[in-house]
């Protein structure tokens, strides 16, 4: 059993889905690979487009917005023989022949894109291959009805009508969450993740992040924050790949010892575990991993289209907040911080819709699929 997992160079959280995935089949020995579905089309196409989200998610989210929202309105859009069909298609016959050459004999798509390019090919190139789509979001992304794979796996069995048309029907949707990696379903103690991530015992902790672009209007919400708060809180503040939001916030807090400002982060799990709130955007990957660990949640809503959908679904479980300008935002990050008994319900509510073992009924529902297909 050769598995292959086609992500897209957009945004972090497709990726952290593939790794988690791909974590497992490394566990019980099973080959796996992780490949970069625009790449098929070409390496120039998946830069473009890698740099081009980053751009407008960081710099002009309301085009974001705009594109997510003329896409959920205007379906045709990727349907076969529309221009984006048509240009995202490109490399279908260069996937076809890097799964030959593989012998991969099941694909899983982690990202909407992918997962229609593959049933182009498969159009063109009828195989018995093993194949299904991971949703990453809350919400059934524009492009995935465009697609026709043997198994959807979402987030919640409350979205199963989002997902299902004439081709994706209810037998193929498997609602059991989002995977995330080990790191976020091994915890640690609250003292020991605090000394492993510099945080002096009996201090609390607000842990932010703005995505792995550092979106939102992170600088001001952490200005008011560090203002208020008081000398036995420490925050730490994750600026991702944004080396500009780095800089200005570590010049400014540099003789801060309550302020930590960090770059990329490959240890969010211990950050996590030390934590005791998550000032952050709905990013499925990330408040996936974040409802893991049962880590409550205050959302900025940077970016809007599925991200908006993350935001509600939290809400609407009571294992988050957020406010409508900056200052409710901090403010409901202070009431949070200042109120153990507000953050242990919330803690409540996490746990009861977390599911730790999706990666694995992934693979064992291909596999078994695999075994059919022989």
């Amino acid at each position: 059993m050769a598995t292959l997992i086609l992500s897209c160079n957009t945004g972090e959280g497709h990726n952290s889905c593939a790794k988690a995935i791909k974590e497992y089949y490394d566990s019980v020995g099973e080959e796996c690979v992780c490949a970069d579905g625009l790449k098929f089309i070409s390496n120039q196409a998946s830069q473009f487009i890698s740099k081009g989200h980053s751009f407008v998610y960081r710099y002009t989210p309301w085009l974001f917005k705009y594109g997510y929202s003329y896409s959920e309105e205007h379906p045709n859009v990727f349907k076969d023989g529309s221009t984006v069909y048509r240009f995202m298609t490109q490399g279908s016959e260069r996937m076809y022949e890097y799964i030959v050459s593989g012998g991969f004999d099941t694909v899983i798509c982690v990202h909407p894109f992918t997962a229609f390019m593959l049933t182009d090919m498969l159009n063109k190139h009828p195989m018995k291959l093993a194949t299904c789509f991971v949703s990453t979001d809350y919400t059934c992304s524009p492009g995935t009805k465009s697609s026709n794979l043997d198994y959807y796996f979402i987030p919640d069995a409350s979205l199963t009508k989002d997902f299902t048309n004439e081709t994706i029907t209810e037998d193929k949707i498997i609602p059991y969450g989002i995977p995330v990696r080990q790191m976020f379903l091994i915890s640690q103690a609250e003292s020991e993740a605090k000394t492993n991530a510099g945080i002096m015992q009996g201090h609390k902790h607000l842990l932010v992040m703005g995505g792995s672009m550092g979106c939102g209007p992170m600088k001001k919400l952490i200005i008011d924050i560090a203002k208020k708060m008081p000398s036995d809180w420490e925050m730490s503040i994750i600026c991702g790949r944004n080396k500009k939001l780095f800089q200005k916030l570590d010049s400014k807090y540099s003789e801060n010892k309550n302020v930590h400002i960090l770059g990329f982060v490959d240890d969010m799990g211990t950050l996590m575990d030390s934590a005791d709130l998550y000032l952050t955007k709905p990013g499925g990957a990330s408040v996936t991993e974040a409802q893991m660990k049962n880590l409550p949640m205050v959302f900025v809503d940077a970016v809007a289209g599925c991200e908006k959908s993350n935001l509600f679904y939290f809400l609407e479980k009571g294992a988050a907040e957020t406010g409508a300008s900056v200052d409710e935002i901090t403010n409901a990050c202070l009431d949070l911080m200042h109120s153990d008994l507000s953050r242990r319900e919330m803690k409540e509510n996490l746990q009861a819709i977390s599911n730790k073992d999706v990666a694995k009924t992934i693979y064992q529902t291909m596999k078994q699929l695999t075994n059919n297909n022989e």
